[in-house]
């Protein structure tokens, strides 16, 4: 399903060993997702948007986006024709939310979960 562009669960562990280097000291990765090359992890303590660039991507942006910059967020669950899930996140001082797609497959609760712990401390 990444192929038509939208997340997919991503193992935690794997994710904190393989983006070791953006994690400050102590930071956990409670859950990722990838979507075809770019990356969405949830820690302890942000929120980091990976998007790999260019032809080749080898040039990377990472978005880090701490809890405590986010206002609010929305989750649409999949339904029986609309297959995907949708969670939308707005930062403040930007009226304009972050967009994320992910597959049914992916436990869009579970997402909430991890933002109503964080956001809402």
């Amino acid at each position: 399903m990444a192929l038509f562009g939208n997340a997919h669960t991503v193992d935690p562990a794997s994710a904190q060993q393989d983006y070791a280097r953006l994690m400050g000291h102590g930071e956990q990765v409670y859950a990722a997702y990838r979507l075809i090359r770019d990356t969405i992890l949830l820690t302890d303590r942000r929120m980091i948007f990976i998007d790999k660039q260019g032809m080749t991507g080898k040039k990377v942006e990472y978005h880090s986006v701490p809890y405590r910059s986010i206002t609010h967020f929305s989750v649409e669950t999949a339904g029986h024709f609309d297959l995907d899930a949708e969670l939308k996140i707005w930062i403040s001082s930007n009226p304009v939310p972050i967009e994320k797609t992910f597959t049914k497959g992916v436990d869009i609760y579970e997402v909430q979960a991890i933002l109503t712990q964080f956001v809402a401390r």
